[in-house]
């Protein structure tokens, strides 16, 4: 694994990304503050080409089926982007572009885009999927860890958002197919947002925080101590199967989301 980092600066933020490390955000600063839980398997990694877990890692294109590895049993999850080395395609002050090529194992050819464009109170993100041959189901979406608490002895992080519906989740931690009203927390779970993700985290008296995306799905996770994640994705788990996006020599997978801060 490459420990290439590309850093980007803007005011006071500071992101930095690692290609050879799944393309993932290993920081995010904001004032010297770190926004992002630290690790080689946290940051903020892109799930891609599916987000969250795929039901026994198999799915169907058309009546084609496919078995995907296994990486979280008795489901595949995640993707393969963030175990794969992307190439550096281009960097400025506040703004690097990252490719790689699907491959193995997942069963369709195709290329996978990442830009990172960083503002003084601001990061977008922006991932793309696109074929040159055959068309295939896919998602694109990210999967940031924020710490629970920015400082020590700092009060920990609240989450808000007004969701339209929650996925009801089964003993499998995926959908069963039926839609609840949002639920209280601690969550492991998607939620339906029609006008496009909006979701606020508050770290009171230090920053506050707004995920947002034109997607209407996004997955809260905060049953760790040391983290949240609030995971803005282009589908649902297992939406290789429940509901299937298409990428065509015509038509690529694009999603994007914006992250906006301000002190309190």
């Amino acid at each position: 694994m490459s420990s290439e980092e590309i850093t980007l600066a803007a005011g006071d933020a500071e992101v930095s990304v690692r290609p050879g490390n799944g393309a993932r955000l290993g920081s995010l600063k904001v004032d010297g503050v770190e926004l992002l839980r630290q690790g080689e398997r946290y940051g903020c990694f892109p799930m891609v080409p599916w987000c969250g877990r795929t039901r026994n890692g198999r799915f169907l294109n058309g009546g084609h089926p496919h078995q995907l590895p296994l990486n979280s049993p008795p489901h595949a999850i995640h993707g393969t982007g963030r175990d794969t080395a992307w190439r550096t395609a281009r960097v400025s002050d506040r703004e690097a572009v990252f490719t790689y090529d699907l491959a193995d194992p997942w069963p369709y050819t195709g290329r996978v885009t990442q830009i990172v464009e960083l503002a003084e109170s601001a990061l977008t993100l922006r991932m793309s999927v696109e074929t040159y041959d055959d068309s295939f189901p896919a998602q694109a979406g990210w999967h940031p860890w924020f710490n629970r608490r920015l400082t020590e002895g700092g009060e920990d992080v609240r989450i808000a958002f007004d969701a339209a519906w929650q996925e009801q989740r089964g003993e499998d931690h995926l959908p069963t197919g039926e839609r609840v009203d949002p639920l209280p927390g601690p969550w492991d779970d998607c939620f339906g947002m029609p006008d496009g993700v909006d979701v606020t985290l508050t770290w009171p008296g230090e920053l506050e925080l707004n995920v947002a995306g034109r997607e209407e799905w996004v997955v809260v996770y905060d049953e760790q101590e040391a983290a949240v994640c609030v995971e803005p994705q282009s589908g649902p788990p297992n939406g290789l199967n429940t509901l299937p996006r298409l990428v065509t020599p015509v038509e690529p997978l694009e999603t994007s989301t914006t992250w906006t801060w301000r002190r309190l």
